[in-house]
């Protein structure tokens, strides 16, 4: 999560409507103007101006198929005037938020038809352990080939006819939701709050059944919702309750208020039908710039429709445009390869689009596709984890305030771009995971969902709750019907329409309570989760949304960003859970940035094993290091914090080192290592970490003046640190690239021994005298020396299973940057007698600031790594 100034407002914009006259004759060509014109061009250079508007200026974008993204003839209009979103203090609620229905507020669902309502639409470690041979198993250069994952079988299902498939799946009722006591008894004290909870959730879920036939059906909001396409026409639709008048206006009517009158119903949707033009082309074309215009309750407002599924800045314009985005058939991207197998553990590569060039610009989905895909295969992670996917119009929120939930962002290129990376991605056999911002929406009210409709209780809640006041941000309102539909109708579309598997939830701490985990310190005590303080509606929402992800995509992934430690957070929903498969570990980042502050004298490995410990049994969690939060301008990389100023000057291997230096790269390995060792079934790291990035990231921005007269310095728009430098891992001259082969490494032996999901795991010793740490897991046995001076021969570590051992990871070998003080060729055999609480020892070499990782070795040949693929 990435937290924004308080304070900083997008300006309103004055209106000035000069109507160009609209033809009535029932063809519409003449006044159709698209965005997607096919002889013109534009240069792709960053326009780097100056604005207070928190939004940039972009250049076109190159689209799958060739063609450049053109801004079409400016219009004489521009967006309405709109005024500064202000909050009424209201007192909180007292009681738990209810999800009570009102059955005269639903029927309007089921009456809303379109023409095709009727038609089916045509759109632990099994086996011995292999001996390796260390030294040569584990070099980048030379090899080392991950097991390819295992993809669906295509002989009878495919990628294509997915959708049609889960369409016929259908949602079974929900279950009895008792199972949460059976796994954690102390729960049956909160049994009140819990049970009612369920209830909740059975209610809605029956009353969906009810009147919208079924939560499949209601998930399907966009087929009913914002622009739908039929053999004759096209219908709009829009749920906009406070609003007295609506137009839907355009290119494609001069973008004249009185051509296309929309019509209300009695639950607020708004709705016009526009026939095909006589040629039989449709009145609207692909790519036309599109908005509603509504009189409101705080004055006519234009703004972008909240289904739309694509918008655009255009060159010289600070509002988006919604654009209708409606390709022909043969430019269209078809997904070709079938969704990979769901991996038994998780190793996510977490990535930005925009920043993931070694250059200073704003990457495309096709170069993300091209160079940066093919990267991640290669260095074994099985799981990618793109963010600021929903279009945001301020670049620099990290894709945290979105502004349009269904429309992917168009500064990387359009929708089919995007499809096009992650069907490559499958191809790759890695599974492609979306930060999903379900937990808040962006104030902006020119071209987000604030003030949709002119009053502030559209979408969300009114007053003070409606409003976090840290992220400067609209928070839902989950009890509201429509908002139900719009949210779970967002989630499956990026799963049905862009073939994503699964999703990390942002900000879910903030959902799951009043107080949003604001100035709170989360002791575990249950009175702290089970209270008047829990948002009971959201935790619902939470509840259906996972029920619906999990049954429609069995293979589908959810990840909740929960710092709270929620009980029963990653239990099925039928069992009484919330539903998710992953719990982001967050406190191990926090708890490294903390130790990194401090001397290492002052480190005490008891509570580093805590931390990366303190879980809760049965539920999986992600773990990591650092991600992009810990990145951020204002704060450091780990490399940078334990190299600082020394990364600039030593870390050229032509170049005599720094203690600083050999400090930095033995802990950064290290450090890696026994997070992905212990801290939970899944791991995760931000592109760029795993050979040590320097700096921080920042994003060009200006400096925005705040309301008591202060300015926030900027960076003349520079993208110099919004970039990853590929190249400095990649360069076998530089210290980085044995950081990045040792990553590759941990990602290879997690590959062959599976150890994050072995369900055998002890930690024998947490020596604070001599700073070891020694674990089991799986058939591994992990030993840390985090002593900054002393190395300890004949070490005796404890172990369970008796035979022969052998390394399998060093962090000391010079592969890695490190000093080769540990024999790869050495065994190591058992001795029989209690120690550490084990039934059996071996001796070993532990030297100083040295991770090494030995394997139980059965009779079997010594393992080859295969050659890896040329790229």
């Amino acid at each position: 999560m990435v937290y924004i100034l308080s304070g900083v407002r997008f300006p309103t914009v004055p209106s000035v409507y000069k109507s160009n006259g609209f033809s009535s004759n029932g063809d519409r060509r003449n006044a159709n103007v698209s965005v997607f014109l096919k002889k013109h061009s534009l240069s792709r250079k960053i326009l780097a101006e100056k604005s207070s508007y928190n939004s940039e200026f972009r250049p076109s974008t190159v689209a799958a198929s060739g063609k450049v993204l053109v801004p079409g003839t400016q219009s004489d209009s521009s967006s309405s005037s709109t005024d500064q979103f202000e909050f009424t203090e209201t007192s909180p609620e007292n009681s738990p938020a209810s999800t009570d229905v009102d059955s005269s507020t639903m029927e309007h669902a089921s009456q809303i038809k379109t023409e095709n309502d009727d038609v089916e639409p045509s759109s632990d470690l099994t086996g011995s352990v292999e001996e390796l041979d260390f030294a040569s198993s584990l070099q980048l250069q030379e090899g080392g080939k991950l097991e390819e994952s295992k993809t669906l079988n295509t002989s009878e299902e495919t990628i294509i006819d997915e959708s049609d498939r889960i369409r016929e799946r259908g949602i079974p009722p929900p279950g009895l939701g008792q199972k949460i006591y059976e796994i954690d008894p102390l729960l049956t004290n909160y049994r009140q709050h819990l049970d009612y909870r369920y209830s909740q959730y059975k209610k809605l879920r029956e009353a969906i059944d009810k009147y919208e036939g079924g939560l499949e059906a209601f998930s399907r909001g966009y087929e009913k919702m914002g622009f739908t396409r039929s053999a004759t026409g096209i219908t709009y639709r829009e749920w906009a309750p406070g609003a007295q008048s609506a137009a839907l206006i355009g290119d494609f009517n001069n973008w004249d208020a009185n051509a296309d009158i929309m019509t209300r119903n009695e639950f607020g949707v708004w709705e016009i039908f526009l026939p095909n033009n006589v040629d039989g082309s449709p009145a609207i074309p692909h790519g036309s710039r599109v908005k509603i215009r509504m009189d409101t309750p705080s004055g006519v407002k234009d703004s972008i429709p909240a289904w739309i599924n694509y918008s655009l800045q255009l060159p010289d314009e600070i509002p988006y445009n919604g654009i209708y985005y409606d390709p022909p058939e043969e430019e269209r991207y078809i997904f070709q390869h079938p969704r990979p197998k769901k991996p038994k553990s998780l190793r996510i590569y977490e990535s930005h689009i925009g920043m993931s060039s070694p250059e200073p610009k704003i990457n495309s989905y096709v170069n993300f596709r091209d160079e940066v895909l093919p990267r991640i295969k290669k260095l074994g992670y099985n799981a990618l984890r793109i963010m600021a996917i929903q279009e945001h119009s301020y670049y620099a929120s990290f894709g945290y305030h979105v502004t349009n939930f269904f429309a992917p962002s168009s500064r990387f290129g359009t929708p089919d771009d995007l499809k096009s990376s992650i069907d490559k991605a499958h191809e790759l056999g890695i599974v492609v995971l979306m930060d999903i911002v379900h937990s808040h929406a962006s104030n902006n009210t020119l071209d987000g969902l604030n003030m949709f409709d002119g009053t502030d209780s559209c979408y969300f809640h009114s007053g003070a709750r409606g409003y976090h006041w840290m992220w400067d941000s609209r928070l839902f309102n989950y009890g509201n019907w429509e908002v139900l539909r719009y949210l779970l109708s967002n989630a499956r579309w990026w799963l049905d329409e862009f073939k994503f598997d699964g999703f990390r939830f942002d900000g879910v701490t903030s959902m799951m309570y009043t107080h949003h985990g604001l100035s709170v310190g989360f002791t575990g005590n249950y009175e702290e989760y089970f209270g008047l303080a829990t948002d009971v509606d959201a935790v619902v929402y939470l509840m259906l949304v996972n029920d619906l992800i999990h049954r429609l995509f069995p293979d589908a992934i959810t990840i909740g960003e929960d710092v709270s430690g929620m009980p029963t957070f990653c239990i099925p929903v039928q069992d009484g859970g919330v539903g998710f498969d992953y719990r982001l570990h967050m406190a191990i980042a926090d708890k490294w940035i903390e130790l990194l502050k401090k001397r290492d004298e002052d480190w005490r490995v008891g509570d580093i094993v805590h931390t990366l410990t303190n879980r809760r049994w049965s539920e999986k969690c992600v773990s990591y290091a650092e991600s992009h939060d810990q990145a951020l301008v204002g704060d450091k990389t780990i490399a940078f914090w334990l190299m600082d100023k020394d990364m600039y000057d030593f870390m050229a291997l032509d170049r005599p080192s720094t203690s600083l230096i050999d400090r930095g790269i033995a802990l950064h390995k290290m450090i890696r290592l026994v997070t992905m060792g212990l801290g939970g079934e899944g791991y995760l790291n931000f592109m760029g970490n795993e050979f040590g990035h320097p700096e921080w990231i920042d994003f060009p921005r200006a400096e925005p003046h705040l309301s008591d007269g202060s300015v926030i310095p900027g960076n003349q728009f520079s993208y110099d640190k919004c970039r990853r430098r590929f190249d400095l891992g990649d360069a076998e001259y530089l210290r980085y690239h044995g950081l990045q082969e040792f990553d590759w490494a941990m990602q290879y032996l997690e590959d062959k021994y599976e150890f994050m999901t072995s369900e055998h795991q002890f930690i024998s010793r947490k020596d604070e005298g001599d700073r070891m740490i020694v674990f089991e897991r799986g058939n591994l046995v992990f030993v840390f020396n985090f002593h900054w001076t002393n190395s300890y021969s004949d070490y005796r570590i404890g172990c369970l299973k008796p035979g022969k051992y052998k390394v399998v990871l060093d962090s000391d070998d010079p592969l890695f940057g490190g000093f080769g003080r540990i024999d790869h060729n050495a065994e190591y055999f058992t001795s029989e007698g209690s120690y550490d609480d084990r039934p059996c020892s071996i001796m070993v070499y532990a030297p100083s600031r040295t991770a090494v990782v030995y394997a139980l070795v059965d009779k079997l040949e010594v393992a080859v790594v295969e050659e890896p693929i040329e790229e």
